[in-house]
């Protein structure tokens, strides 16, 4: 019971020292200072002997009953300026504007802030008006309207340091003296600025007329613009609906054209196919009538040419035995007249009959030999007759054949025939080499086909029978007789 008893009053007695320090110790928030009085203390920076301490931002012990503690705010504070003032050139003017001060932050400006506003602080304001008034007049005596609104820095600065020495005296700093408006009861400062007011407002008419011509201008030329964008617009959707109409007429042609031109691809397809099917039907006409004809008509000319061979032959064989029967004869005759002449002009009587049978037996033999003559002559021009009738007859059925056939069996003399322009050329000059040769050659036997032509023509005037067409008749070596009854009187010289 004496522990508790104890303890009660150990606690007791640490919740009095506990509530006596609290009572003891005091703190200074940072805007405000504490000032302490009752005991005589020494603060750095202060002279000896104040009677008072001074304590900012931190906590100190206060012997309650003993000392005494108050405290100075730091705050700012303001004051607003209505100051009635006169100008140097007499001109009565008001002038507003605000004063933002506080205390000091130093020891020297806290003690001199206590000693005079510490019991009132709330007319700190209106000292502080009284003393910018009073400056501000005198100040504002000295300068002209003119100076104050041209140069209101001046006026401000000179304001600030005319008081700054009465300020510093009552413990305060100036942070901030702001000159808000400067009025003019008299109009003076109107009438001082209706000059460039004036000259401003004539600049402000001709710039607006400016900014109006330029506005015109740029309108006009906005609604040009605008205008050549349209034109141009309708020109681009004109020159788009072109293409489209013309592409919906191509699209429209389409059709009909693919068809024309798978038609067309169709009409060449069937032009090839007949073009083929001609040639093809040429050669068939080639192997199925042209040959056979050709090859016929080579087997009867052939015949032809082999009868005629064989009945000139013949007639050969016959006019030869005729003509060596008519010389044995004419021989026989002449060695039996000879016999009978020796012996007549041995028995020297029949002289002239001797001679007379000379003479017979010689005209015997010459006549033997003229019928043997005669008799191969007969027989050579009726199988020279019998080879043409056969050619004519061959010419009938195939003229180009038998034309062919007879150039090829001369070609080698037609050839020789050509070549021989060039017999007499001692030197000659070609000026495309090969190519010019060629050129002569074919040049010079060029005109042995002229043979051809006559040929044609000959055969052009042979009708189907082999008798003459117009009544002309081609000879045996190519050239035209007339008939007998339009033969061309021949005139001789007489």
């Amino acid at each position: 019971m004496v522990v508790g008893v104890v303890a009660g009053a150990v606690v007791v007695a640490v919740l009095a020292l506990i509530g006596l320090f609290k009572a003891m110790w005091r703190v200074a928030e940072p805007n405000e200072a504490l000032v302490i009085s009752g005991s005589k203390h020494r603060t750095e920076g202060l002279e000896e002997g104040m009677g008072f301490r001074i304590v900012t931002g931190r906590g100190t012990l206060v012997l309650p009953g003993v000392q005494a503690v108050r405290k100075l705010s730091l705050d700012l504070n303001e004051t607003e300026l209505h100051v009635d003032c006169v100008t140097h050139q007499g001109i009565p003017l008001k002038v507003r504007g605000v004063v933002i001060f506080k205390v000091g932050d130093d020891f020297v400006s806290i003690a001199n802030a206590a000693r005079r506003f510490l019991d009132q602080q709330r007319l700190m304001s209106e000292r502080v008006h009284n003393v910018f008034a009073g400056h501000l007049r005198s100040i504002v005596g000295g300068l002209t309207v003119e100076d104050m609104i041209r140069d209101r820095e001046k006026l401000t600065g000179q304001t600030r340091a005319a008081c700054g020495t009465e300020m510093e005296k009552l413990g305060l700093i100036v942070d901030s003296l702001q000159i808000h408006e400067i009025e003019d009861p008299t109009g003076y400062i109107q009438n001082l600025a209706m000059p460039h007011a004036a000259a401003v407002q004539r600049d402000a008419r001709i710039a607006q007329a400016e900014a109006n011509r330029l506005a015109t201008e740029a309108e006009q030329q906005s609604f040009a613009r605008m205008a050549e964008a349209t034109r141009d617009s309708e020109i681009l959707q004109a020159g788009y609906q072109a293409e489209r109409d013309k592409a919906a007429a191509k699209s429209e042609q389409a059709g009909p054209l693919a068809a024309a031109a798978a038609r067309q691809e169709v009409v060449v397809q069937e032009t090839r196919v007949a073009e083929l099917e001609a040639h093809r039907r040429e050669q068939q006409l080639q192997a199925d009538v042209r040959k056979p004809a050709d090859a016929a008509a080579y087997e009867k000319r052939t015949l032809a040419e082999a009868e005629r061979d064989a009945r000139i032959s013949a007639a050969q064989a016959k006019a030869k035995e005729t003509e060596l029967a008519a010389a044995a004869e004419a021989t026989r005759v002449k060695a039996a007249a000879t016999a009978e002449a020796e012996a007549t002009r041995t028995r020297g009587a029949a002289g002239a009959d001797a001679t007379r049978a000379t003479g017979e037996a010689e005209a015997a033999a010459a006549q033997a030999r003229g019928l043997a003559e005669a008799e191969a002559t007969r027989a050579q021009g009726l199988a020279e007759a019998e080879a043409i009738k056969a050619r004519a007859a061959a010419l009938a059925e195939n003229q180009e054949a038998v034309v062919a056939q007879q150039l090829a069996e001369k070609w080698p003399e037609i050839v020789q025939a050509g070549a021989s322009a060039f017999g007499n050329v001692d030197n000659m000059v070609l000026l495309n080499g090969a190519d010019g040769m060629g050129e002569l050659f074919a040049k010079a036997l060029t005109m042995g086909g002229t043979g051809l032509g006559l040929a044609r023509k000959l055969l052009a005037t042979v009708g189907d029978n082999g008798q003459p067409v117009n009544g002309v008749s081609p000879s045996l070596n190519g050239a035209v007789t007339p008939p007998p009854s339009q033969k061309v009187p021949v005139e001789r010289d007489s």
